[in-house]
């Protein structure tokens, strides 16, 4: 059995700022973009990788979720510990140096780590924690 990754979910609390951060900062394309509002879920994905796909999304717009669950949602966004992704790129220095040019939150810059990659780390407009590795 062979499975691939098709789509992977990350919370926004700013669709307009998300997008911007996603498409118009890290350069990933917009493959949809359905709802309203803050309630929009937004896809988007690399452009060399067609298959894969990031979906933007108000964690607080499943109706199973609680008002407390909602407040608990939204202190650990503010926080930086409710979503991660890790992306990878052939050039981290050079990655990080556009990056750094723009407007976005560095949390590390890029170091070599004890368990073997080189990576940094930066926030989304959420508060989601996006790590890029060096590739080898």
């Amino acid at each position: 059995m062979t499975l691939t990754i098709q789509n992977t979910f990350l919370a926004h609390d700013n669709p307009e700022e998300s997008l911007a951060f996603y498409r118009d900062t890290l350069g990933f394309e917009v493959r949809g973009d359905v709802g309203q509002g803050t309630m929009r879920w937004i896809t988007i994905g690399s452009p060399d990788k067609p298959g894969v796909s990031i979906v933007l999304h108000p964690p607080a717009a499943d109706p199973g979720v609680t008002e407390d669950e909602r407040r608990v949602i939204a202190e650990m966004m503010a926080k930086g510990t409710y979503g991660a992704i890790i992306l990878a790129t052939k050039n981290l220095d050079a990655t990080f140096e556009r990056l750094q040019a723009g407007d976005v939150e560095v949390v590390q810059e890029p170091a070599d780590q004890p368990y073997g990659v080189r990576d940094c780390a930066l926030r989304d407009p959420a508060g989601n924690m996006v790590r890029i590795q060096q590739l080898p």
